[in-house]
């Protein structure tokens, strides 16, 4: 993963606590009854960090259907699928639609009117399918979406009038998803790879290691019908646009040619798209075979696919390339784009052929949900989570420990305060991410540094494993660590729903207190013992090495906020 993130400055961090970031309300879930009395002792808690949360309506039962929509820039995508153990599945249905829901958007800035109109149609139709198969659905947005300034709008008519809730994944966890699902369909796992995968609006270039590793990606914005409308918006094509289409390509392609160099180049390229999928079928045609029904595994050399490219530059018109015997006629107008991107890609990186994958990012999903459901692992996702964490809390080294130990305080104090909470433990995960994180404005300024850590960890593109709701609820909760507690007037508190405002209270409210204790960052407490008596008041008493005065006056000064989120009031008590 990049560290090339761009925190912007300091004042940009306090200006974007208006950020404009869509949240969904996230359920309560009561995992236990309550208990007249809860003790949680210092050796129970472990680190958390399980899989990716989907986003689930209907059935949960581990036997049941499972559906994912890929809401992408050009086509969505439904897959319905049955779990047959080990992490496997039968495809049951699948459907498609071209929305083109980032054309004629100015750069993809705004979802047009029409657009959203198409997508909100497409997903009422998925719906019903999903519906009709009994399946728990997971949906997923990728490009154009993710860069709308109007997303808030799309999203909130496709919950209200579709019932489809999306999550808008980053283009790093766009990747991992597309590397998931390449693997169940290449034979690839113990070979390092290179996956291209072209979408609508960008193009993933993804590293994967041997034994199914996700090493590292780039998202660049390449897409097809990005490409298209910057270039060849106008017909005919002339040979002036297309050389001005591949001096730029080129440029752009560097920070890809600069990742698979770092990454000790790869053994296999394997390609994953309709692009890519089209270029192989319109490869496979002038070979005179058929289209073929299973295209998973299919080949593409550099000289098919010169022959492919020199035969769509030739055609001056959408209309005229109709005529390249194999093309998709729904990708005419949009196929050169993606083409030229591909022929740039081959050259840059040195690829002499390449391997198409069918699965892609919505097989990628399903088998992440199916993980979670079997409690397997798939590419050691727990470890990725955690291990991304640990990457953007590297921007101040100086922290570790401290970060570490307030972490572990936060989450004993989480386990042992659940009988009121009631959260569950993948919000004790966003807790241990956040206690992890709320220092990393410090790399900005110490001056306000919560609200750069928000900005930060906000736009940070190394969060691996995480959607983008979970990442916001991460921002907020490391931004509320110290100094105001959350506010009305704040205008990404006041955005989230009223869910998500109890959970970052909550999280929030334990992760004050656990800097507190450790004030003087020695160490000196090495744990809680927390005890809920009658539901009427939170004990909590440190184990400590020494003396804690300090570190006792300091949580009791910070416990307010907590006391506000529990309802009851907050005892600190020494160590008999």
């Amino acid at each position: 993963m990049t560290n090339e993130t761009d925190f912007g400055t300091a004042e940009r961090a306090v200006e974007h606590d208006g950020g404009e970031v869509h949240i969904d309300p996230l359920p309560v879930v009561v995992s236990e009854p309550i208990a007249l009395t809860h003790v949680v002792e210092t050796d129970q808690r472990r680190a958390v960090f399980p899989a990716l949360a989907g986003t689930v309506s209907g059935v949960t039962d581990r036997e049941a259907p499972l559906a994912a929509i890929d809401l992408g820039t050009n086509s969505f995508h439904l897959v319905v699928a049955r779990p047959t153990g080990n992490n496997r599945f039968d495809i049951l249905d699948r459907d498609k639609e071209v929305v083109r829901l980032g054309s004629g958007s100015g750069d993809m800035k705004l979802l047009a009117p029409d657009a959203i109109e198409r997508g909100i149609s497409a997903l009422n139709r998925f719906r019903r399918l999903v519906d009709a198969a009994g399946a728990e659905l997971h949906a997923v947005a990728t490009s154009a979406v993710r860069e709308a300034e109007n997303r808030d709008e799309f999203l909130a008519r496709a919950r209200d009038e579709a019932g489809v809730t999306v999550e808008v994944v980053s283009g790093v966890e766009e990747a991992r998803l597309i590397h998931l699902g390449v693997l169940q369909a290449v034979p690839v796992y113990d070979d390092r790879i290179l996956v291209i995968d072209i979408g609508g609006g960008s193009v993933e270039f993804i590293i994967g290691g041997a034994g199914g590793e996700f090493v590292e990606a780039r998202s660049l914005k390449l897409g097809a019908i990005r490409m298209t409308e910057r270039f060849f918006a106008d017909e005919p094509v002339r040979k002036r646009d297309l050389a001005e289409a591949r001096r730029y390509i080129r440029a752009a392609l560097t920070p890809a040619v600069r990742l698979v160099a770092e990454r000790g180049g790869f053994d296999v390229a394997v390609g994953s798209s309709g692009t890519i999928a089209n270029i192989a079928e319109m490869a496979a045609a002038r070979r005179g075979q058929a289209r073929a029904k299973q295209r998973s595994n299919a080949r593409i050399t550099a000289t098919e696919l010169a022959a492919v490219v020199e035969s769509l530059t030739a055609a001056r018109t959408a209309a005229d390339r109709l005529a390249v015997p194999g093309l998709d006629p729904k990708r005419a107008d949009i196929i050169l784009g993606g083409a030229l991107v591909l022929e740039s890609a081959f050259a840059a990186l040195g690829i002499d052929e390449l391997v198409l994958s069918d699965f892609a990012l919505r097989e990628g999903v399903l088998l992440d949900v199916l993980s979670r459901r079997e409690g397997t692992t798939t590419g050691h996702l727990r470890d990725l989570r955690y291990e991304s964490v640990a990457h953007l809390a590297a921007l101040t080294p100086g922290e570790a420990e401290h970060a570490q130990r307030v972490a572990e305080l936060a989450c004993q104090l989480f386990e042992g305060s659940r009988p009121l909470h009631g959260l569950d433990q993948a919000n004790e995960e966003l807790l241990e991410a956040a206690a992890l994180l709320c220092n990393v404005g410090l790399a900005i300024s110490h001056e306000r540094h919560h609200l750069h850590s928000y900005y930060v960890i906000r736009n940070s593109d190394v969060l691996a494993g995480f959607t983008d709701h979970e990442i916001e609820l991460i921002a907020q909760v490391a931004r509320y660590h110290r100094k105001s507690s959350p506010k009305a007037r704040h205008v990404d508190f006041a955005r989230l729903g009223e869910a998500d405002q109890t959970i970052v209270r909550t999280l929030a409210g334990l992760l004050r207190v656990a800097v507190g204790l450790d004030r003087t960052r020695t160490g000196v407490v090495r744990g809680v013992k927390v005890e809920v008596s009658c539901r009427q008041k939170l004990v909590v008493t440190p184990v400590t090495d020494g003396d804690a005065e300090l570190e006792l006056y300091s949580a009791r000064l910070r416990a307010g906020l907590l006391e506000e989120a529990l309802g009851v009031p907050v005892e600190l008590l020494p160590e008999p």
